[in-house]
């Protein structure tokens, strides 16, 4: 990789693309706690933990789940969903104890209450789903109604050590946790982004397609919503429950929709297929995944279509995925990155679309 092109704002870069036995494919999911590294290997249907955040291009994962060893990739393992098995991983939490995944394809959310040290270990606690062998959204498929303990599509996961967010995509909304769930099939306590828990219809002031979920120390919350390439602020999270966001990042109202706010190449101030954030000291960094870049803003935003303080992954706000610099390739930028985490200056990336990790510390 020319690391160049993650930008002035990083150094100390690295690829990290896991066992090199069965390396990441398609990784969705990171997050890093107490130095414990945790990755959702997505396309290979399992979830990797490593005690101690790799410095290598390759290193043996301590655990695997959803697997049953570190070279099987199935789908629930290649048979039937339960209790030891993954399909689509996606969102990942933890605090270095207690880890929790969004399973995503079995419309589902896994609790371990205790860091798994096994492979293939059973997870604790299962929601969304009345046991660990159903695994249809809604529970009844489809074109069922949800209700406080269904979910389709859960790709996001956050906690803050007592309360649990669950970024319930297919649904669109989020459901909301008092306590993390000791009990299989837990109905949520309250959900944000609509008006009741078996509401299907939006508005555009709600959350269209929410793929990630983050709340941080001082309590703001920022949601990636997805299919309206923009991010939603909220200045007291608890606000969430009955007010639209105070802030919206990548468009500049409500009702506009625009991909790149319908330009040809991105700004600082236009998203693209955007799938996470994360609050970093200050302020903040949003995946702007379809432009395969990641923006810092030095600053929480108060207004809509706030400007980017810095871009990391192009070498310039006006490059996008579709410029020269991929004309023969990918390898040598970002590309596609999916999901981002923060361990004091160090960043993670998921550069899905490379199939890897890229490494860095920050300098902002």
């Amino acid at each position: 990789m020319n690391f160049e092109t993650l930008g002035p704002n990083v150094t100390n870069s690295y690829i990290f693309k896991g066992s090199e036995q069965t390396p990441f494919l398609a990784p969705r999911g990171v997050f890093v706690a107490n130095n414990h590294l945790f990755v959702s290997d997505t396309g290979r249907n399992r979830v990797f933990i490593w005690n101690d955040l790799p410095t290598s291009e390759y290193q043996e994962p301590d655990v695997v789940l959803g697997q049953s060893s570190f070279s099987e990739t199935g789908r629930n393992s290649g048979g039937l969903v339960s209790e030891n098995t993954l399909h689509y991983p996606s969102g990942i939490w933890s605090d270095g104890t207690i880890l929790i995944v969004g399973d995503a394809w079995n419309h589902r959310v896994l609790i371990w209450h205790t860091l798994p040290t096994e492979n293939g270990q059973a997870a604790d606690v299962v929601l969304g789903q009345p046991d660990f062998v159903s695994n249809q959204p809604n529970v009844a498929g489809i074109g069922n109604d949800p209700s406080a303990q269904t979910l389709n599509w859960p790709y996001g996961v956050f906690s803050d050590g007592s309360s649990l967010w669950i970024a319930d995509t297919g649904n669109r909304r989020i459901l909301f946790f008092e306590d993390i769930p000791n009990t299989n099939f837990q109905a949520a306590d309250k959900v944000i982004g609509k008006p009741d828990f078996t509401t299907r219809d939006y508005e555009n002031h709600e959350p269209i397609w929410p793929y990630s979920v983050k709340v941080n120390a001082n309590k703001q919350m920022v949601v990636a919503d997805t299919q309206f390439y923009r991010n939603l602020i909220w200045n007291k999270a608890e606000d969430a429950f009955s007010k639209p966001a105070d802030v919206i990042i990548g468009q500049p109202d409500f009702d506009a929709c625009g991909q790149n706010q319908f330009g040809l190449f991105p700004s600082s101030k236009s998203l693209n297929w955007t799938y996470d954030a994360c609050f970093y000291k200050d302020g903040l960094l949003v995946n702007d995944t379809g432009n395969s870049r990641i923006l810092w803003f030095d600053s929480i935003p108060q207004d809509h279509n706030a400007e980017a303080t810095a871009v990391i992954g192009k070498r310039d706000f006006k490059t996008g995925s579709e410029n020269k610099e991929t004309l023969h390739g990918t390898a040598s930028s970002l590309y596609w990155p999916f999901s981002i985490s923060t361990q004091a200056d160090k960043l993670i990336i998921a550069d899905t679309g490379n199939h890897r990790l890229v490494i860095t510390d920050l300098k902002l």
